[in-house]
């Protein structure tokens, strides 16, 4: 590919420093990767270049995120990135980072997904503002290899479109104005073309790089930009690896980088590569000049001498010393290339230089860095001329031919030009005695100036400057004052002899203007003014009192704080924190150190009798680029004016502190109004905000309590509380993740109580607002309790709820909170006291204490505590109190009686309108004290709403029993459900109702309910935890077969059972079940006096056990049903046999619905002989009985032992004479009988 292969040769070789004389060298060779950062602030930067790298010196580049030129179009987070803005100061790098970036595409080893690549550079389109053309001509025009090309073909090309220095172009670009243009073959004004590329009009898929000096950076609207990175130049590591590249001699690396290093305003200005390339240049020709005078002269003990130890005074340590030794060694370079000269005194062209000087001052003045023939022909420079110039000091001055511009020139580098232009200074004020400054047509065209007298202006001028562009130009200006610099000028500047004597002058002129009220930035450069005139003294003071830690007592005049603040700044050891507690605690002293500040991370602040003068100044600095993220201003008097002053550097978006502390700083609502309107302007950066100790009230802490609501705010740590509170904040948000002074209810439940004292600090402060405060299940100990109560005892007025159950608080912990519920501040409405150990004692405390204070109490639980009927009395007494408006009461499982649930009616009856809830549950006051409390439901003055005698699931049973019967289960003996299918639910309800105490119910009849072997588990388990109290149970018609009469069997078998009737005809059982239910029988079988198992297929087996039963001596059975079980004559034999064996219990059996034959029916007719059988009742329905049969009964009837009073016979095939035969029998004298049912009438026994 053509555009590559053209684009490799363009910028494999780089002229370091220069354009184009002299050895060009491999870039690959010699490039040192840049420190680029993500970011920047979107504002013009006007502040002096120099400056703007001293600063970024002294920044900590944790604070920033790092780009790699490479992945400067790498997708972001949120979006992808198209457009690129990358900021840099002159000479930083940004054109080499562009020639790196082509170079690596174009050899194939980055960005391979980029078709093409168009560098741009501005100042070569500079002069194409008259002619028109279209996006596609000037591409061609720069790179004729892609004539024919299409690029308007959608998604076909990656495109990658270079702009390389915005600050170099003279057009203005104007986004706002400037007409739409979409057509890539449309001519159009280089402006119009290059707003709409920009804009992504023209080609809007294109990739766009552009850079530009921070001053420049404005001309492109924020809305076009993806992202703005800055180049920083190199950090101090990449500084080392610069020489150690340049130096391949150990030895000689070693000596320049100590002597950099050394001096601390050369090291800062390394940050920029063409400082680094100026000082190699110097140190390196230094030491060859010295090895060659070395061992010229045998002198080599010397040649080992380092740069600091020989010739100091021809070592450069300064700006201006290493300037002067680049510009001399340059053009004894160029001498000797073009006119062989190799004397060591340098042969000076002052005219040209004149010429050349003229040029840097006036553009300088301009702020131009690029310039072009008129620029040039204005300060009588033909192009020849510029020629020779380049030629002469091709390190100096350079000139360059654009593709389509022709020929421009400029300096290397802004500092370059700023020494020039300091040069010319000095050169026109030996030539006119008169100063740059001073115009032909002033009154002043007649006075001779002298060198102080320039000096002065220049330093004036220098400080009227609200960026500060002379800054660097008065250091050059001052350094060249200097008889030590000047002889290195020597034959181009005249000599002083007044030297000596006007650097004293001009010393003292820069000491006083320290005492005018100048800006940290100001008075900086006025000791780098210092430094460039050797004068050491005011730095030299400071640094004793720094020795002697004497500076917090020290009177310091403003020329020592300037000092101060200098030394602080250009120290070696990193500012990362600064105390002002070290120096002096005043407004006056934060204010002179108020740079240090800026520069630091950390500033401690506090305890220093501040005010709201101190405020100013900081809120200066927040609004600036500084490196500040945390601010102590803790017991300061500040009040509300400082904390509004502070408040408009925190409201400033370049403000990026992240922690602040004002406790005790005397600050009310106002203040903390201003804060929050601060903090919503600026949110996303502060994190933590510290405001104890101060009195805010309420709307204060609303005001910033609301602030965390909102999504962009980052405030992580609100701070209101001291210490020992402001842990306990910490501790429940580490828990449970929230703010406790933003919470209206605490729960710290099962949570343990080991920082209660820092939780009681909270409950204490004003800021508290809590309401509700839950403390279950914690281990509170007595000594808590103290605690506890003390707290809520200063600040009483907001907790109405308190929540301490399942804790261990006893009658004695009691006693201790009843001290709180006495105080009239109290404001509890709300007790949870619920399973908290204490007896009647603790009750007789609490009841005496909201006698005495009972208007606010609402609610009270007191469940689960053991408090007998005694406690339950002192309880009546305080509902008995016409001032007590308690709604609900809470007395669950609290082994209350009859005798308790009395005292209750008797006090709701006395004072009945406020209790509106009464949980009575898991008491067992008999049916005689649930009739007590539920009659007091009759009462129309009573407003009892909710009556709780029973759990949720049992009172569902209780509402569903009212629903069917109309009557409450709680009242009744007997409950029959039968014929309604109930289901798994309601079974359960009816089993939570039997189990509880509450429930008195002898008869549960359950009749065709359609009850499951799985729900039969569930009653039989319920029972069995409540069968004192259940006399009958008729399942009879479930199909709960087998398994359900086993689980049956397990209530049987309890010894507490005291069952005496049970029907379970129908149920499906069979000999199974049987057997598992006589066994049960037989184990508990003193109860018992009524079974029915009919309707169910009991077989041989399940006979057998029957009649096992039936012979057991303790058995009590008095009535057993056994109809239609499919009786066979052997099961009659166990029946028969039983009966005889065990005859006296027995008053009723039937055997209704079984065919009983001639010869079984006949063995039961004679058992009624036997006096022992004591049997009154026979039922003989449907049995198939005959005439024939009727002789044999009528005869045991007839018999005097006999017992048998009511006798069942419907159903059976008896005929006339059989019926007859019977019907006699009744007027026998010694028959007993009394009732015959032979059809469905019954026969009334005659009395004769």
């Amino acid at each position: 590919m053509h555009l590559k292969s053209n684009l490799k040769k363009k910028y494999q070789r780089v002229f370091e420093g220069i354009a184009k004389q002299g050895d060009a060298t491999l870039l690959n060779n010699i490039y040192t990767d840049l420190y680029i950062t993500q970011g920047g602030s979107e504002q013009v930067n006007t502040e002096h270049e120099v400056r703007q790298i001293e600063v970024t010196s002294r920044r900590h580049e944790s604070q920033e995120i790092q780009v790699e030129c490479t992945h400067l179009f790498k997708p972001g987070k949120d979006k992808k990135i198209k457009t690129v803005l990358t900021k840099g100061v002159a000479g930083i790098g940004k054109s080499v980072s562009v020639q790196k970036f082509v170079l690596d595409w174009a050899e194939g080893k980055e960005n391979q997904d980029i078709s093409f690549i168009f560098p741009l550079p501005f100042r070569e389109m500079n002069l194409q503002d008259k002619e028109k053309q279209s996006l596609m001509d000037l591409i061609t025009q720069f790179f004729p290899e892609t004539k024919g090309l299409n690029l308007a073909k959608r998604n076909m090309y990656k495109v990658l479109f270079i702009l390389d220095g915005l600050d170099e172009f003279r057009l203005p670009l104007n986004f706002k104005d400037n007409e739409t243009l979409c057509d890539v073959l449309s001519p159009a004004s280089l402006d119009v073309l290059l707003t709409n590329l920009i804009k992504g009009n023209l080609l809007p898929s294109a990739l766009i790089w552009i850079t530009t000096r921070p001053a420049a950076a404005s001309k492109i609207p924020p809305y076009c930009i993806d992202q703005v990175t800055e180049i920083r130049g190199f950090n101090d590591t990449q500084k080392e690896e610069y020489f150690r590249k340049r130096f391949t001699d150990e030895n000689q690396f070693k000596e320049i980088i100590d002597h950099i290093i050394k001096s601390k305003s050369l090291f800062i200005m390394c940050h920029i590569p063409v400082f680094c390339w100026i000082s190699a240049t110097v140190l390196q020709n230094i030491l060859e000049m010295k090895t060659n005078n070395n061992l010229k002269n045998n002198q080599s003990n010397d040649a080992s001498k380092t740069l600091q130890e020989s010739n100091t005074e021809d070592t450069p340590k300064t700006l201006t010393q290493m300037y002067t030794h680049f510009l001399r060694f340059q053009i004894q370079q160029s001498r000797r290339k073009y006119d062989g000269e190799y004397t060591p005194d340098v042969s000076w062209d002052k005219d040209a230089i004149l010429s050349l000087g003229k040029l840097a001052f006036q553009q300088l003045e301009r702020n131009n860095v690029i310039f072009y023939e008129s620029d040039l022909e204005a300060c009588g420079i033909d192009v020849y001329k510029a020629s020779v110039y380049s030629g002469m000091c091709t390190q100096i001055f350079k000139e360059e031919t654009g593709i389509i511009l022709g020929t421009m020139y400029c300096f290397v580098h802004l500092s370059i030009q700023e020494f020039i232009a300091a040069l010319y200074a000095h050169l026109f004020l030996d030539i006119h005695k008169k100063s740059v400054f001073v115009h032909e047509s002033t009154e002043q065209d007649s006075k001779k100036e002298t060198l102080t007298d320039l000096l002065k202006t220049v330093v004036d001028k220098a400080l009227e400057s609200d960026n500060g562009h002379l800054d660097l130009f008065l250091r050059f200006l001052l350094g060249l004052s200097l008889q030590s610099n000047r002889l290195l000028l020597q034959g181009l500047l005249t000599q002083q002899d007044e030297n000596d004597q006007s650097k004293k002058e001009i010393v003292q002129y820069i000491k006083q203007k320290f005492e005018a009220n100048l800006s940290p930035e100001r008075s900086i450069n006025l000791f780098y003014c210092l430094n460039e005139l050797n004068d050491q003294t005011l730095v030299k003071e400071i640094q004793t009192h720094l020795s002697k830690g004497s500076l917090s007592s020290a009177e310091l005049s403003p020329a020592q704080w300037s000092a101060m603040a200098f030394v602080l700044l250009t120290s070696k050891e990193e500012q990362e924190e600064f105390e002002l507690q070290k120096f002096k605690k005043s407004d006056e002293c934060l204010i002179r150190l108020s740079a240090v500040i800026k520069n630091s991370k950390i500033a401690l602040l506090n305890d220093c009798d501040l005010t709201d003068r101190s405020c100013s100044a900081l809120a200066t600095v927040l609004a600036s680029d500084t490196s500040l993220k945390e601010l102590n201003m803790n017991n300061n008097n500040l009040q509300d004016p400082g904390v509004k002053l502070l408040c408009t550097g925190l409201e400033n978006l370049k403000c990026e502190l992240e922690i602040l502390r004002l406790s005790n700083c005397s600050i009310t609502e106002e203040g903390y109004k201003a804060l929050a309107s601060a903090l919503r302007s600026n949110p996303s950066h502060l994190i933590e905000l510290d405001l104890t100790g101060n009195d805010p009230g309420q709307s204060g802490v609303k005001e910033l309590s609301d602030l965390l609501q909102d999504p962009n705010c980052q405030l992580k740590k609100l701070r209101f509380l001291g210490t020992a509170a402001d842990k306990a904040c910490q501790d429940v948000n580490r828990v449970l993740g929230e703010n406790l002074l933003l919470l209206r209810e605490l729960n710290l439940s099962e949570l343990g109580l080991s920082g209660l004292n820092k939780l009681a600090a909270v409950l204490q402060d004003k800021h508290c607002k809590l309401n509700k405060l839950i403390l279950n299940n914690s281990d509170i100990t007595e000594e808590d309790c103290c605690i506890l109560t003390s707290a809520l005892n200063s600040n009483p007025s907001n907790l109405t709820e308190l929540n301490l159950s399942g804790t261990k608080l006893r009658n004695s912990g009691m006693k201790i909170f009843s001290t709180l519920f006495k105080n009239e501040k109290c404001s509890l409405q709300k007790l949870m006291f619920n399973c908290i150990s204490i007896t009647e004692e603790g009750c007789a405390a609490l009841a005496s204490a909201f006698n005495s204070n009972p208007s606010n109490l609402i609610e009270l639980d007191l469940s689960e505590n053991k408090l007998g009927n005694s406690g339950v009395t002192e309880i009546s007494t305080l509902l008995a109190n016409s001032q007590c408006t308690l709604q609900i009461l809470r007395l669950s499982d609290c082994s209350i009686t009859e005798e308790g649930y009395k005292a209750l009616a008797s006090a709701l009856r006395s004072n009945p309108s406020h209790l509106i809830e009464l949980d009575l549950k898991g008491n067992d006051p008999g049916q005689s004290g649930v009739k007590q409390i539920t009659d007091l439901l009759q009462d129309p003055n009573c407003h009892l709403k909710t009556l709780r005698f029973l759990g949720p699931a049992a009172d569902e049973a209780c509402q569903y029993v009212i629903k069917v019967q109309g009557e409450n289960p709680l009242l009744l003996k007997e409950l029959n459900l039968s014929l309604h299918e109930l289901g798994d639910t309601r079974v359960n309800q009816i089993a939570a109702l039997l189990q509880d105490k509450h429930c008195k119910l002898n008869t549960l009849i359950l009749c065709g309910c359609c009850i499951t072997e799985k729900q039969c588990f569930i009653l039989t388990s319920t029972l069995k935890s409540n069968p004192s109290h259940l006399r009958e149970l008729d399942l009879s018609g479930n199909k709960i077969e087998n398994k359900g009469v086993k689980h049956l069997c397990d209530l049987l078998i309890d010894f507490h059972c005291k069952m005496e009737r049970l029907r379970l005809r129908g149920c499906d059982m069979t000999d199974e079940g049987c057997s598992a239910l006589t066994s049960a029988l037989k184990s508990n079988p003193s109860h018992l006096r009524e079974l029915d198992l009919s309707e169910n297929k009991l077989g041989d087996s399940g006979f057998e056990n029957i009649s096992n039963l039936l012979k057991n001596p303790e058995c009590k059975l008095e009535i057993l049903a056994l109809c239609k079980c499919s009786i066979k004559e052997k099961q009659c034999v166990f029946l028969t046999s039983a009966l005889k064996s065990n005859p006296s219990h027995l008053r009723e059996l039937d055997l209704s619905g079984n065919v009983l034959k001639h010869t079984r029916v006949n063995k039961f007719y004679d058992i009624l002989k036997e006096s022992r059988f004591k049997l009154e009742r026979l039922r003989l329905r449907y049995c198939a009985i005959k005439a024939e049969d009727c002789s044999a009964l009528t005869s045991a009837l007839k018999s005097k032992s006999s017992h048998l009073r009511e006798l069942a016979l419907s159903g059976n095939e008896l005929g006339q004479l059989g019926a007859t035969n019977l019907c006699d029998i009744l007027m026998n004298p010694q028959c007993k009988l009394e009732k015959l049912e032979l059809v469905t009438l019954y026969c009334t026994a005659v009395t004769v």
